[in-house]
């Protein structure tokens, strides 16, 4: 039998939800959501769920990554009830419940806390830099090493054990068979998500938002491989100079746009900005300019008078690596590719 908690609404609402108890079931978000179907309905079961507080039956589904936020849904609500951005919220909420450790349920509902931690971090920084005589070589010899050792640790030891209980919760705990081979048939639909995102494309006028995404994911992992495994930094190769120029070029200027749609609340999506949004496109910018600058730094021959520039970057780059992609919003990209890939498990079990 169903465990009822009637005071899940409240704590759903600290992670963003607004007003969904207005909801009455009419019926009208279903109508309207281009990614509904007999099967499937967006998003007002999920609704439902929250209405009633039942919380294994929402940490056991994926419709809430199955959703993109086009909108339409809370545009045509008669009650104002925001069924859209109450999918968000269960997106936070679904990734405090896959997060072992338990920082990323923290960092969501306390922007304080959100805050020390950027402030500690920036600080452990400015310590080890000035541990090491803010010696420039030995700074930047760090922040590539780091890189690497971050990219490993963090899929490791919290991403990777997050993913296994997001599949504890939709395959394992409800008792869904899935034989060896339907693992790896499926495997492809993990893939072509991760990378396409393609399943957005169903949503009604979101092509140009899926074009700013696709180019913005590969922008990132472009960035991220000619920066690790290229040395873009330490580089002398023209080629690649040009190339982590125009992959840092890329990066900002989706970026800009991003948060521009946001500042404007221009769509649907850029409403009800929560810090964990501004957090994800901000550091995200902050990326590609700041990167940008070192390079050109170097190139110009004035970085060695100027490791305050470096020291930013790399701040950046800490910030970004221990707090906002483990525990922020850049995991929303990793849980939605998953669930993309548990559906399809569950659709071909057996």
């Amino acid at each position: 039998m169903a465990n009822i908690d009637p005071k899940f609404g409240k704590a759903l609402k600290e992670y963003g939800a607004i007003d969904f108890n207005a909801c009455y079931n009419c019926g009208t978000c279903t109508a309207v959501c281009s990614l509904s179907t007999p099967e499937d309905s967006f998003p007002r079961e999920m609704v439902r769920l929250s209405v009633l507080g039942l919380e294994s039956d929402l940490t056991s589904s994926l419709k809430p990554w199955m959703c993109y936020y086009c909108g339409e849904c809370t545009t045509h609500c008669p009650q104002t009830a925001n069924p859209g951005e109450l999918m968000m919220s269960l997106r936070r909420w679904l990734t405090s419940k896959y997060d072992w450790t338990g920082f990323s349920g923290l960092l969501y509902k306390s922007l304080p806390l959100s805050i020390i931690v950027f402030i500690v971090t920036a600080i452990g920084v400015i310590l080890f830099a000035a541990e090491e005589s803010f010696n420039l070589e030995t700074i930047i010899h760090f922040g590539h090493y780091f890189e690497m050792i971050a990219i490993g640790a963090v899929f490791s030891f919290i991403l990777l054990p997050n993913l296994i209980r997001m599949w504890y919760f939709v395959i394992l705990k409800p008792k869904i068979k899935v034989s060896f081979s339907t693992y790896l048939k499926s495997f492809k639909e993990l893939i072509i998500h991760m990378f396409t995102q393609k399943r957005s494309l169903g949503c009604d006028d979101n092509e140009v938002r899926w074009i700013e995404h696709l180019i913005l994911v590969i922008g990132y992992l472009s960035l991220l491989f000619t920066t690790v495994f290229l040395d873009w930094f330490s580089s002398q190769n023209l080629f690649i100079i040009l190339l982590g120029y125009v992959e840092s070029a890329i990066i900002f200027v989706i970026t800009v746009i991003f948060v521009q749609s946001r500042m404007n609340k221009s769509k649907e999506v850029s409403k009800f900005s929560q810090p964990s949004d501004w957090f994800f496109i901000i550091w995200l910018l902050l990326m590609g300019l700041s990167a940008f600058m070192v390079r050109a730094f170097i190139d110009l021959d004035i970085l060695e008078s100027n490791i305050w520039m470096y020291l930013v970057h790399l701040i950046v780059l800490v910030q970004w690596a221990l707090i906002i992609v483990p525990f922020g919003k850049w995991t929303h990209f990793l849980y939605r590719s998953f669930a993309m890939y548990f559906d399809s498990l569950k659709r071909n079990q057996g």
